[in-house]
């Protein structure tokens, strides 16, 4: 395909285009084939972008959108009172052609919404759920939803476990294994929802279903996809960042405790190197929004350039695999059996939000 056109929210996130702009512009220098569409204030990314001037300008183009979405606004303002925000904006850039994706640090509500009204869901799909792959002990585990969905239907879990299988495929890994995270392995645990969706996932031959899977069973890599509704999943997601980081930092503190230490903590520190780099959760920074019909990536708002960084090539290597293309083409054959179509509703019945 062609070189990946990927419109960036430069307004969004904690740090907003103070931080933005310069991480993309460094993502553009390090990936020659990729173009960029920074999308906000043109005054304000114009006198950022110049700052770079050894830049490659052919590749990068500044799009106007003079609003802005606040990180603690409600969505349905966004929806309705922001018509021309860098976020909408964005979105609107992959509706109509002009860019292959979108990433944002912005508003994770209001991205949801947005996305799910501007770009529309596959065909089948009750609602998108927010995926990211977290490090193992062997391959990386991809872990969805992430919060998009806080209260899921036993139908949207296995929707979610359909789309993950299909994503990870993409990648090159042959019938994935697939879990529900729940809090015993036993098929008596869990809440209801969760248990119907495993009956779901038992039926479903073509998908090579594991059954439940506890927290530390994801870490051992028991599993490629595991599947949890968006509650579970983004407190699981942050609790995972904090232990990494906490670990990294004790492990160093202890290095420094006495002159032995620092002389074992020298020799070590290709190994310490190594250990902050594979549990740095900048590099696993980003989520793919599954299930829309357009790549709409999430970056953590409060990522640093780095995080941003990884956001922007998770995108390119979501529009590399056409992710929604093998996405629809796979949930075509489910739509085809009867086995997805209408499942939200058929399961459970008004438990969750209505579908598009």
């Amino acid at each position: 395909m062609s070189a990946p056109v990927i419109a960036i929210d430069a307004m969004g996130g904690d740090f907003g285009p103070h931080c933005i702009v310069p991480a993309s512009l460094s993502c553009l220098a390090e990936n020659p084939s990729l173009h960029l569409v920074l999308v906000g204030q043109s005054s304000l990314l114009e006198q950022l972008a110049a700052q770079h001037p050894r830049l490659d300008r052919s590749r990068l183009r500044i799009v106007n959108a003079p609003e802005a979405i606040a990180m603690d606004e409600r969505p349905t303002q966004a929806l309705r009172g922001k018509p021309r925000s860098s976020m909408r904006v964005a979105l609107e850039l992959v509706r109509d052609g002009h860019a292959h994706a979108c990433v944002s640090a912005g508003n994770t509500g209001a991205l949801m919404a947005l996305a799910r009204q501007v770009l529309k869901t596959l065909p089948g799909i009750d609602r998108p759920a927010m995926a990211t792959a977290l490090p193992t002990r062997g391959k990386p585990c991809l872990l969805l939803d992430l919060g998009a969905n806080v209260d899921c239907t036993a139908g949207q879990l296995y929707q979610f476990a359909v789309m993950g299988a299909v994503a990870v495929e993409s990648l090159g890994v042959e019938r994935p294994r697939v879990a529900l995270l729940n809090v015993g392995t036993e098929e008596i645990k869990g809440n209801q929802q969760v248990k119907l969706a495993a009956s779901l996932l038992q039926q479903a031959g073509d998908l090579n279903y594991q059954g439940f899977i506890e927290g530390d069973g994801l870490y051992r890599g028991e599993a490629d996809v595991v599947v949890c509704d968006g509650f579970v999943g983004n407190v699981l997601l942050k609790s995972s960042e904090g232990l990494a980081e906490m670990l990294v930092a004790r492990v160093e503190a202890l290095f420094r405790r006495s002159l032995g230490a620092r002389l074992v903590g020298a020799m070590a520190l290709p190994l310490l190197r190594r250990l902050r780099a594979d549990l740095n959760p900048a590099q696993y920074n980003g989520a793919s929004f599954l299930g829309l019909q357009g790549i709409v990536v999430k970056s953590h708002g409060s990522a640093g350039a780095d995080g941003f960084k990884s956001a922007i090539r998770r995108a390119a290597q979501d529009v590399e695999h056409d992710l929604p293309g093998q996405l629809h083409g796979r949930l075509e054959r489910f739509l085809a059996d009867g086995r997805l179509s209408g499942v939200a509703d058929d399961v459970t019945a008004g438990d969750g939000p209505p579908s598009n």
